[in-house]
């Protein structure tokens, strides 16, 4: 039987100490770049298990957010999730911090800084993003997002989507679009896949335009607005918005009051994620309600467990009724 590689072993081969090698593998601070990749390519060579590292106790936890979610109308969604994650972390003795990163950042060395034992990334990260947390080697799981072979949460945004859509051909409503920032997020594609099963379901075929896809804007506000107008100036709009979040239906609202338009009377809308301000508004938002504080302690969780699965799903409630959605 092979004996298992040690950090020991690693160390002779490298020329450098236990704890230098120990903080290579734990992505801690206190070595250059080249020194942490020459360890790290050594112990992959050797076939040391990385997993090992697991068995240290998590006293740090870093939380991720993308820098894109830094506006207004998504951080209702992220700041509840960070809470649960907090409170779980306050039950289980461990240090929380909080890092928003985004393509040229300098990652690694940002990640160091905060010393952690492992990694949570909420929201939509580049796949080049994902694969140099990657290489930190230290625990990681995703919330509110999918990568092949990562442990991952998510609410049941298919399920979700689903059911949004089916209340919508409910109501009788018949020209039934879809509104999304980009269908690159797994929740968004998610949810566009429960909106076209629906409709499969109910026989109901949409034309290409109702699936109103927002330009590729800096700004994603400004581009929801553009994606509303012209789905509003087709020829036979919409008699139904199913907008992929509440901070879409937001906008829908805000571009119909302008118009005009009446809602729910002239087009039904239906977000998804029922932050505080779906009640806060005039109507009040029909939305997927979605617990975003147990998202984050099962993210916790999950970075506590031995066994990981790959992707858990978190149920979402039925509809929240309001008065846009009838």
């Amino acid at each position: 039987m092979t004996k298992p590689v040690r950090i020991r072993d690693i160390a002779q081969a490298c020329g450098v100490s236990v704890g230098a090698v120990s903080r290579a593998l734990k992505g801690q601070p206190g070595l250059g770049d080249d020194t942490r990749q020459r360890i790290i390519s050594i112990a992959q060579e050797k076939g040391y298990d990385f997993s090992r590292l697991r068995s240290d106790k998590i006293k740090r936890i870093l939380f991720l957010l993308h820098r894109q979610h830094n506006i207004s109308r998504a951080l209702p969604f992220y700041s509840q999730l960070l809470l649960g994650i907090e409170d779980s972390c306050r039950d289980k003795g461990i240090a929380l911090s909080f890092l928003a990163v985004g393509p040229g950042d300098t990652v690694s060395e940002q990640v160091r800084l905060h010393q952690p034992d492992a990694l949570i990334c909420a929201g939509f990260f580049e796949p080049e993003l994902l694969a140099l947390l990657q290489q930190m080697n230290l625990p990681l799981v995703l919330a509110d997002l999918w990568a092949p072979g990562l442990p991952c949460v998510n609410p049941d945004n298919t399920l979700g989507g689903y059911l949004a859509t089916r209340h919508l051909i409910a109501l009788g409503r018949r020209r039934i679009a879809f509104l999304a920032s980009t269908l690159s997020h797994y929740s968004i594609r998610q949810r566009e896949k429960g909106y076209r099963q629906a409709l499969y379901e109910a026989q109901m075929l949409m034309p290409p335009e109702y699936e109103a896809i927002a330009p590729p804007l800096v700004d994603t506000e400004r581009s929801l607005l553009r994606a509303v107008n012209e789905l509003l100036d087709l020829a036979e709009p919409p008699d139904a918005i199913f907008a992929y979040n509440d901070a879409a239906a937001l906008v829908v609202l805000q571009v119909c009051a302008e118009r005009g338009i009446d809602i729910p009377e002239q087009i039904a809308l239906v977000g998804f994620d029922d932050i505080d301000a779906a009640a806060w508004a005039t109507p009040a938002l029909t939305t997927i309600a979605v617990d975003k504080q147990q998202l984050g302690r099962e993210a916790v969780r999950l970075l506590l467990d031995e066994a990981q699965e790959e992707n858990q799903l978190l149920a979402v409630s039925l509809i929240k009724r309001a008065s846009t959605g009838s």
